[in-house]
């Protein structure tokens, strides 16, 4: 049997439950009913495991009585599990000047395309210096034409914007 202590996860362990009465539940799941607590902790000896409240709230509370260590262990590996499988979306950036050529912009859209198909959103910055930024029309085409070419397999989440000296937008995956 574990060492009797209280929980990182506030789940209370033999001698920490406070309830005077509680309704046990063996380690084979079968329901034994409301019972005092002496009793519980004294049928958790006998069966070498530990007394574990988990539910504190219920009236009386319900304590279980369980190996505490395998228990947090499953409870890790769960955890673990899920982490693994969660999806993260990153923010990538793709910077552009007005008079970008041609060829240039082929590239960095395809770019951005391999990104959204990868599930990550796709933050387009056109930026102006100098004499540019009075032209700013110039630099809305090449975002427009940017997302005539992406729009089959993105969608704007972001319309561009000014921001300072740079337009920026952001493309998103289409949910399918």
């Amino acid at each position: 049997m574990s060492r009797p202590q209280q929980s990182e996860d506030s789940l209370r362990i033999n001698q920490y439950i406070t309830a005077k009465e509680v309704r046990l539940i063996l380690n084979d799941g079968s329901v034994v009913g409301v019972v005092s607590r002496q009793d519980a902790l004294d049928a958790a000896e006998s069966a070498r495991l530990d007394l574990v409240e988990v539910s504190p709230k219920a009236e009386p509370p319900v304590c279980k009585i369980m190996d505490y260590g395998k228990y947090r262990y499953e409870q890790q590996k769960k955890k673990n599990e899920a982490r693994k499988k969660q999806n993260t979306v990153e923010v990538k950036e793709i910077q552009l000047r007005p008079g970008i050529d041609s060829h240039d912009l082929e590239i960095k859209v395809s770019a951005a395309e391999k990104f959204i198909k990868n599930g990550n959103k796709v933050k387009f910055s056109m930026r102006f210096r100098g004499r540019e930024f009075s032209h700013q029309t110039i630099g809305l085409d090449v975002l427009s034409g940017v997302i005539s070419r992406i729009g089959n397999c993105a969608k704007l989440e972001i319309p561009p914007k000014l921001e300072g000296k740079q337009y920026t937008m952001l493309l998103a995956p289409n949910v399918k």
